[in-house]
């Protein structure tokens, strides 16, 4: 009788590692993966911000509406443009007058409308850098049409110095995660293992090798370290989805392929980082002479 309590104390402390370390896994790669996701967010915003950031083109007077469609199709064709809109005269009247509440043109009386046509230009983020802006603003200004082009060049330079900055504090903590996320794995896996260091010597006693006494654990890792992984995945939809509810701009940012690949990462390194911890654990209590298997 006292042997069956022993074996069932036995059963449900292993239990309870297991749990344990399933646990301890799925909360350092819900952490991983929250930053993960704040990185994939951060990178999408900074792009977000520098696809705004355009060129005001104002087009001479008198310009033929063909010759103003042609650099329009022009642009549209460069790698470096997003898009274009052509805004006629009469619209850039239309959008002064409800930008100033009044019609300003009666105030001119017979003088002449002096808005001019012109093309909003956006770029892509790549290209949205105050280097690559001076040699495109220099190109544009080079056309016989163009009279001249309006951007806040300051601005620019602004935005892309703080996304810089904000980039390298996040990378740099991503990285010190990462290190502390693999840590903290390879700690509860080998907390795990030396639970079990008396069956691996037996195991040898009885003749088993090294790679058969590897591989359930190894498999068992793997498997833990997917469960982990999914959980996490839960954990980590389930906070996209209250952000997403709570915040609906997000939805603007949102990369859905990035963020499943992203998902895939999660879960093939939750098992990667069990998988090799596992066996280099096991690997130490192999080679382990039997008195240390008491300390």
């Amino acid at each position: 009788m006292a042997k069956r309590d022993e074996d069932i104390y036995t059963q449900r402390k292993l239990q309870g590692s297991y749990i344990t370390s399933v646990v301890s896994i799925t909360l350092v790669l819900f952490t991983l993966g929250l930053l993960g996701l704040l990185v994939i967010h951060t990178s999408s915003l900074s792009d977000y911000i520098r696809e705004n950031i355009g060129f005001e083109i104002i087009m001479k007077e008198g310009v033929k509406e063909a010759n103003i469609l042609q650099l329009q199709k022009s642009l549209n064709a460069s790698p470096y443009v997003k898009s274009t809109e052509y805004i006629t005269r009469e619209e850039a009247t239309r959008r002064l007058t409800d930008d100033l509440g009044e019609d300003f043109i009666k105030w001119l009386g017979d003088a002449q409308n002096p808005l001019l046509p012109s093309i909003d230009v956006r770029f892509k983020a790549a290209w949205a850098n105050s280097d690559s802006l001076r040699v495109i603003e220099k190109a544009i200004l080079g056309n016989p049409h163009v009279k001249e082009l309006f951007y806040q060049e300051s601005l620019v330079h602004l935005i892309n110095q703080n996304l810089k900055r904000v980039g390298i504090v996040i990378l740099l903590f991503t990285i010190l995660l990462m290190v502390i996320a693999f840590a903290l794995i390879n700690n509860t896996i080998r907390l795990s293992v030396y639970s079990k260091r008396f069956l691996i010597r037996s195991m040898q006693l009885v003749g088993a090798t090294e790679s058969f006494i590897r591989t359930p654990f190894i498999l068992k890792g793997l498997l833990q370290g997917f469960i982990g992984g999914i959980m996490a995945l839960l954990l980590l939809t389930g906070i996209l989805y209250m952000a997403l509810n709570n915040i609906p701009e997000l939805a603007l940012l949102q990369q859905v392929e990035t963020v499943l690949i992203f998902y895939a990462v999660i879960l093939i390194a939750g098992m990667f980082i069990t998988a090799i911890s596992t066996y280099f654990a096991i690997g130490k209590y192999l080679k382990a002479k039997t008195d240390k298997l008491f300390a």
